[in-house]
């Protein structure tokens, strides 16, 4: 939210800097003086520019390092997205053509659920955690003590723009970080749901920047603790980029390409059914889609067909006019999409109007490697069909490509799976279904090479927003202990520091070893009781 710039004529009204008329003291007229150049520092800056300094300020006060703070904090977000329901839902109907129902499904419950989760784990998440130590570290305290980055900055994306926006915000919050929030200006009507925020939360320490581009890159001109992006891979390499001037870490989380292989040998009705949702939900712009099929020619139509049945089932035979399918979110996405289809055979669907950037569910069959639609990640409700000759042939053509951000299996067979799991890589890998992984916090969320770096959900937020610190508190004695570290490097001191530093202590297993030893002798103690009875 805009703040108001005062002019230096009113900066100095305001202030009574010293004039004949004023009789202030020298340390008045000296801190009024000071005040007075801060403000018209502040006047000269950048809207992002006071954003970002008003967060690193908040945050220096130390004051978002109690639990008590973040947790309330937390459950103010909670309030906010409770209250704001209604707003929300009209505005993803305008951006996305979302239900309010598909809202709340598919935006809202995940992100309830991850604050539950923080507000209930936050306490545990926070603590020191011991570590083992060797023989030289026995009587010190040896630990990691996570500690809060600093001011991170959250980019949003318009696909999903409350839930990839919000939930990163939620481990800096559980963190104890400071945040400055820019939702994508391409879902403009969430984005200025998300403009109330301050609201709820400490207005200066969780700041919202809304525009477009050129805020975009005014933000990243400055210094931030951590950058958290979700996108394109395009863009992810630009932000990569204005980091790196800082030094500043990123969390990318981009997309890609994500193949979905259909064994032959599966149950190819259930197969398409769970395809055909992961494909079309949100009109196909959802980063973990499934963006193309590999399966054997011999199974092609059966394939098709039963995609064919469950688009009629889920959406009826008229898509366009059915209120729970979506829509392309501005037309520039629609001509690209469309522009993918060139040069392809239609399978299923085809049908667009362009006026309400609508794309009916379309399938592609006997896409080649070379074809348009396999340039790029399609990010709409296209779905190519390549045919490769089984397992071997799918896992090289996955490999010679870039790294997915998922990756989808379908078959009956678990040596089928395992090989799929062992000769591939990616951001994550689902077997028998789509997009679900997404939904379970105890599984790290993130890519791997070009579909993005870092992860979140869970712990993994509040870990991949924290700083953990290394701890190690000694005592100032047993200094003879010391002496083999000390010159001269004798051979005798080096057999001793091969056995204090190489021997690792597991106090866990001696702690089992102690409680073993006082129940026995307890044991004895009570038998030996009894039997001079």
């Amino acid at each position: 939210m805009e703040k108001t710039i005062l002019t230096t004529a009113e900066i100095n009204k305001n202030l009574l800097l010293y004039t004949p008329g004023h009789q202030l003291s020298k340390e008045t007229r000296q801190r009024n003086l000071s005040d007075s150049q801060s403000l018209d520092r502040l006047s000269k800056m950048s809207r992002e520019q006071q954003a970002v300094q008003q967060a690193r300020k908040a945050f220096l006060t130390g004051r978002s390092k109690p639990l008590d703070y973040r947790i309330k904090q937390l459950q103010n977000l909670k309030r906010f997205i409770k209250e704001k329901t209604t707003d929300i839902a009209n505005a993803m109907r305008k951006d996305l053509h979302k239900t309010a129902n598909a809202t709340q499904l598919f935006e809202i419950l995940g992100l309830e659920g991850e604050i539950n989760l923080a507000v209930s784990k936050l306490a545990e998440w926070a603590a020191a955690r011991p570590v083992n130590k060797n023989l030289l570290t026995i009587a010190d305290d040896v630990y990691i003590q996570p500690e809060p980055l600093g001011v991170v900055l959250i980019i949003g994306a318009w696909n999903y723009p409350i839930a990839v926006t919000l939930q990163p915000l939620v481990g800096a919050i559980a963190a104890g970080n400071a945040a400055v929030v820019k939702p994508s200006e391409v879902s403009s009507h969430t984005a200025k749901v998300m403009e109330l925020l301050p609201l709820y939360l400490d207005p200066e320490m969780y700041q919202v920047v809304t525009g477009g581009v050129p805020e975009t890159q005014e933000l990243l001109k400055q210094r931030f603790d951590h950058i958290f992006y979700t996108g394109s891979s395009t863009v992810g390499k630009l932000v990569m980029e204005a980091a790196a001037r800082h030094l500043t870490p990123v969390t990318l989380e981009l997309g890609g390409k994500s193949p979905c292989y259909i064994d032959k040998n599966c149950d190819i009705r259930i197969a398409c059914r769970r395809i055909t949702w992961g494909k079309y939900m949100n009109c196909g712009q959802t980063c973990i889609a499934p963006d193309y099929i590999l399966c054997e020619s011999s199974i092609q139509d059966k394939v098709i067909n039963e995609i064919q049945k469950c688009i009629q089932e889920f959406y009826t035979n008229d898509p366009k006019s059915f209120a729970d399918y979506g829509r392309i979110i501005n037309q520039r996405h629609f001509k690209r999409i469309m522009a993918l289809t060139e040069g392809s055979t239609l399978a299923i669907g085809g049908d667009s109007d362009e006026s309400e950037c609508y794309i009916a569910p379309t399938v592609l069959r006997d896409v080649t490697p070379g074809s348009k639609v396999m340039q790029e990640e399609i990010f709409g409700p296209i779905l190519p069909i390549i045919i490769v000759n089984g397992l071997k042939e799918a896992i090289q053509f996955i490999n010679e490509r870039e790294k997915p951000l998922a990756l989808y299996i379908f078959s009956s067979s678990k040596k089928v799976i395992k090989q799929m799991i062992s000769e591939t890589s990616s951001g994550a890998l689902v077997a028998n279904d789509c997009l679900v992984h997404f939904s379970i916090s105890d599984l790290p969320f993130g890519g791997v090479g070009n579909s993005g770096t870092g992860r979140y959900h869970g712990k993994y937020s509040f870990d991949q927003l924290s700083h953990l610190r290394s701890c190690l508190i000694k005592k100032l004695n047993m200094e003879g202990v010391n002496q083999m570290r000390y010159p001269p490097h004798t051979t005798e001191k080096l057999r001793w520091a091969r056995v204090l530093l190489l021997k690792q202590v597991n106090l866990a297993r001696w702690r089992q070893v102690a409680q073993v030893a006082v129940i026995a002798a307890m044991a004895a103690f009570v038998v030996q009781r009894f039997l001079r009875r």
